[in-house]
């Protein structure tokens, strides 16, 4: 007889059912658990009850990636092309933006100083420029995070990731960390931006990663995201699929953070990501349309 949680479907069910615990306990309901299979994700595809489970998790866009041709376009709507690098130059933020206009990309992610150039080397491409606000620590006060947001609207930005307060989530002040969220909320969504919460899931533990993406939604957040990408860790399939679980299918997730090409793409997508942060979006787009990338791994 195998022992408890001796292969890599057991384990994923006993997650399962980890969160299910940690989120009727924080929501004040029962401990119950609704039966899942335990399918490895060899055999996702053949499953369709954990297929269901995805689709009920809220990742609507599934089908898309596990149909028979996906094109490139269609997993490059999935990426914000990265490029958070304190040392990315002009040339390195309008070579992003050739790209991201090339293979329309869900966005471009930069820092605050670059919006502008990034929105005047964007115009009339349709693609969005997003920024970081609290980056990377989330240790600024919610109200400088909130004109730091602000300031990026103005330059031309439509999608703001902003770092919450990691410190006030692990000495147990929720309040403060549904604050500082809902501060910056209130400033984005004044102007139609959508926001992202990054709650830099390397640094937490498991309750840690749900009390974390309950306060972003209580908050009003329209994304939970993994990780800033300067952390010690960035995105697991693990912690996409808590965090989905969490959120439900009122909220995107984002992965970010140490994605390298298309099949961890794909991977944290099964696991219910709507939107791959990544710094290697020509190379998921270019491994999608069957061509062979030369292009370099980086961190985020």
């Amino acid at each position: 007889m195998a022992t408890p949680y001796s292969n890599n479907g057991d384990f994923e069910h006993l997650v399962e059912q980890i969160t299910d615990v940690i989120v009727a306990r924080l929501n004040g309901e029962a401990d119950g658990q609704a039966a899942m299979c335990g399918c490895s994700s060899e055999c996702f595809n053949r499953c369709p009850e954990r297929m269901q489970r995805v689709l009920d998790a809220g990742a609507a866009r599934i089908g898309l990636v596990l149909g028979d041709t996906p094109s490139a376009r269609d997993w490059a709507s999935f990426v914000d092309h990265t490029l958070l690098k304190p040392e990315a130059s002009d040339a390195d933020i309008r070579r992003l933006c050739e790209e991201a206009a090339q293979y329309h990309f869900a966005s471009v992610c930069v820092n605050p100083s670059w919006v502008r150039a990034a929105s005047c080397n964007l115009r009339g491409t349709g693609v969005p420029v997003c920024t970081v606000v609290g980056f990377p620590l989330g240790a600024t006060l919610p109200d400088v995070k909130a004109y730091e947001a602000r300031r990026a609207i103005y330059d031309g930005a439509r999608e703001v990731d902003m770092v919450i307060n990691i410190g006030a989530l692990k000495s147990g002040d929720d309040c403060a960390v549904e604050f500082d969220i809902r501060a910056v909320a209130e400033a984005v969504h004044e102007y139609g931006v959508l926001l992202k919460v990054i709650i830099e899931a390397a640094l937490l533990t498991d309750d840690e990663k749900v009390r974390a993406c309950l306060a972003a939604q209580r908050a009003g957040a329209d994304f939970v995201k993994t990780s800033t990408g300067f952390a010690k860790g960035g995105a697991t399939v693990a912690d996409v699929a808590l965090m989905r679980r969490t959120v439900g299918p009122g909220m995107g997730v984002k992965a970010a953070g140490g994605v390298k090409g298309m099949s961890d793409a794909r991977a944290m997508i099964e696991a219910g990501a709507t939107r791959i942060g990544a710094s290697v979006g020509v190379k998921i787009a270019q491994e999608a349309a069957g061509i062979k990338s030369s292009a370099s791994v980086a961190a985020y």
